[in-house]
C-alpha cells in the first residue's frame, strides 16, 4: 500500500475539520510551515479552557526523549485530548526511542514533533511508523520561480486577489523569504480591510511595501527582453542610486534565471505561449510573456554569451578579477551594455 503524501493544505483542511492525528512530526528547511501548522493544532485541539491542565510544550534543547514519552502517554484531563507540542525536536538525542509509542499511539494524545531545518531518513523503521501511524509532513523551500503562484493561492484563501504584476513585485523583492512575506500580506490585508474590491495592486504596493512599481527586477528583465536600451539604463540607474533596496546579487541572480530559461525555450519544439508556461512551471501569462519575446530578440548564441558575461559580472562583484575603479553599479551598467548590444 502506498504512504500516504501530506501537502500542507491537506494538513490545514484536516485540522481545521477536527480531524487529528496521533503523531505529527514536520520536519524540513522550510520553518514557515511548521510553524503555521503547530500554531493551527494549537489553536483547534483545545479549547482555552482545557490547556492548563492538558498542553505541554517542550523545547528540544532541553529535553530528553524518555521526558516525550512520558508526557505523551499521559491520559488527558477532563478533554478528549492532550496536546504534546516538542519545538526545536533537532535537538533531541535519541528522538528513535519513541518508536514503540508511535508504533502504538495513545489516541487520545496528539504529539507534535517540530524537526527544523533537517529531515529524518524515510529508509528508517522509525520513519516508517511515523508514516504508518500519523502525519510525516517535509516542510520544503518554495523555489523562487514559484512564489508568484503562492503568493496569489494564499491571498486567495484569505479573500484577496492579487494582480499578476503584483504578485510577480513581491516574489521578485522579497524572494522565499514566506516569514518576511507573510508580514508585508499581513501589512496589505489590513490595508484593503475596508475596501469594497480586495486586489493587490502594484500600486498598492509601491506605496506601503516601498518597492517602485517602475525600478524594479520585474521591469528591467522585460525592458532587457523587448531591448528597450533607454529603459535599461534607467532603471540601472536608479538601482545605482539605491543599492541597499536592489543588491546587485539579486538583479544578477534574475537576470541569470531569466537568460538560463530562455535557453531552455529554444530547446522547446513547441514555442506556444501555453507549451513554454508547461516548460518553465509558470501558472500566469503574464510570466511567460518575456520569454516570448525574448526568443525574437535574442539568437541562441547570443544568450549563451549573455550567461557567461553575467557569471563573470558575478564574479567581479565578488571580488575575482576585480577592477578597483568599478563598484557594482559600474559593473552592471557594464553587464547592460553587454546584454543590449
Amino acid at each position: 500500500m502506498a504512504k500516504k503524501e501530506y501537502t500542507y493544505n491537506e494538513i490545514c483542511s484536516e485540522i481545521k475539520a477536527k480531524k487529528f492525528h496521533p503523531v505529527y512530526v514536520l520536519m524540513g528547511d522550510e520553518p514557515y510551515f511548521i510553524d503555521r501548522l503547530t500554531d493551527l493544532l494549537i489553536e483547534n485541539v483545545l479549547k482555552e479552557n482545557e490547556r492548563d491542565f492538558n498542553q505541554i510544550i517542550l523545547y528540544g534543547a532541553d529535553t530528553k526523549a524518555t521526558d516525550i514519552l512520558n508526557a505523551a502517554r499521559r491520559f488527558s484531563m477532563m478533554s478528549d485530548y492532550q496536546l504534546v507540542v516538542v519545538r526545536e525536536a533537532q535537538l533531541v538525542n535519541n528522538l528513535e526511542l519513541l518508536l514503540n509509542y508511535v508504533n502504538n499511539p495513545l489516541q487520545s494524545t496528539i504529539l507534535v514533533i517540530n524537526y527544523k531545518y533537517k529531515t529524518l531518513d524515510r529508509r528508517k523503521t522509525f520513519t516508517a511508523a511515523i508514516e504508518k501511524n500519523g502525519v510525516l509532513f517535509d516542510s520544503k523551500k518554495i523555489p523562487d520561480y514559484k512564489m508568484p503562484e503562492f503568493i496569489t493561492s494564499i491571498m486567495r484563501q484569505r479573500g484577496i486577489e492579487t494582480n499578476g504584476k503584483a504578485a510577480l513585485m513581491l516574489a521578485d523583492y522579497l524572494g522565499n523569504d514566506l516569514d518576511l512575506l507573510n508580514k508585508e500580506l499581513d501589512k496589505l490585508l489590513i490595508l484593503l480591510a475596508n475596501e469594497p474590491k480586495k486586489v493587490i495592486t502594484p500600486e498598492l504596493i509601491e506605496k506601503n511595501v516601498g518597492i517602485s512599481k517602475d525600478y524594479n527586477n520585474f521591469e528591467l528583465q522585460s525592458s532587457i527582453a523587448n531591448k528597450d536600451i533607454l529603459k535599461s539604463n534607467r532603471i540601472i540607474a536608479y538601482f545605482k542610486k539605491n543599492p541597499n533596496n536592489h543588491p546587485v546579487t539579486m538583479t544578477l541572480s534574475t537576470l541569470f534565471n531569466y537568460f538560463s530559461n530562455l535557453l531552455i525555450c529554444y530547446y522547446s519544439p513547441d514555442k506556444s505561449e501555453k507549451t513554454l508556461m508547461t516548460t518553465l512551471g509558470f501558472r500566469f501569462p503574464i510570466q511567460v510573456k518575456d520569454y516570448i519575446t525574448g526568443l525574437r530578440s535574442y539568437p541562441a548564441m547570443k544568450v549563451f554569451s549573455i550567461i557567461h558575461e553575467i557569471r563573470m559580472a558575478d564574479a567581479r562583484t565578488k571580488g575575482i578579477e576585480a577592477t578597483s575603479s568599478l563598484t557594482d553599479g559600474d559593473i552592471l551598467k557594464e553587464l547592460m551594455y553587454k546584454i543590449l548590444h
